[in-house]
């Protein structure tokens, strides 16, 4: 199981960022349904045979439907990105990470309690956390982690946020922190006993996510170990 994981991982690393891991997962739901037609017509079926032919049909395009949609959302992250390049009025703001991972926790805190799950934020370990980014689209970026996460989290489970600066880390391992140290992290680790499929919604979610997050610059890696899932978002 774990050599078939690491291979998952392995095979996920040779795509560089989520659209073409989108694009590849196409073509499976795709390849599917054109063997499943060509089987149709192949020879005379039965109408139990057709009904059934039709409903994997519809399963499959459902399936397409959701992954052209996620590739719609990638897109137009990244022209929504560009155009605020572009413009010289989308000036970027001073922005209190801690206090923004304070907002999304206390605004998803409903959420998670009707899915029979907890919120618990700890930056308490961190200095003052201040970036410059665009606070509509960051806090978005963030709030869409959160609550992809919570989709995946096992119920009675406690999805656990943690934030702090790259300095401040170097400090506590007992190493002095060069001069150009200045970077953040997030990272978030919640339960999952059952790995959910690739392309399920909530890890669509997620996958887009993790390029609204690459967009600002950010870096994203995500473990596995067991049940545990982590992700860790680097910040400069």
């Amino acid at each position: 199981m774990i050599g078939a994981f690491s291979e998952a991982r392995r095979e996920k690393a040779e795509f560089r960022n989520p659209l073409e891991r989108l694009l590849h997962g196409l073509n499976q739901p795709l390849t599917g349904l054109q063997c499943a037609m060509e089987v149709a017509l192949a020879s005379p079926r039965t109408v139990e045979q057709y009904v059934q032919g039709l409903r994997d049909g519809l399963e499959l395009t459902e399936r397409m439907r959701a992954l052209v949609e996620a590739m719609r959302e990638l897109v137009d992250e990244t022209q929504a990105r560009d155009g605020e390049k572009k413009d010289s009025d989308q000036d970027e703001e001073a922005i209190d990470l801690k206090a923004l991972l304070r907002e999304v926790s206390e605004d998803l805190k409903p959420v998670a309690e009707a899915m029979g799950l907890r919120i618990a934020l700890d930056c308490s370990g961190a200095s003052s956390l201040m970036l410059a980014a665009g606070r509509a689209r960051l806090g978005g970026v963030a709030f869409r982690s959160v609550e992809s996460i919570l989709s995946m989290a096992d119920v009675g489970s406690t999805v656990q946020i943690d934030c702090g600066d790259e300095a401040a880390e170097k400090m506590r391992e007992g190493k002095t922190p060069e001069a150009q140290v200045q970077g953040s992290w997030i990272r978030v680790r919640w339960y999952a006993a059952a790995s959910r499929a690739e392309f399920s919604r909530a890890e669509l979610s997620l996958m887009v996510a993790q390029a609204g997050w690459e967009g600002a610059g950010a870096t994203w890696m995500r473990e596995r170990s067991q049940s545990l899932e982590t992700i860790t978002v680097r910040l400069p």
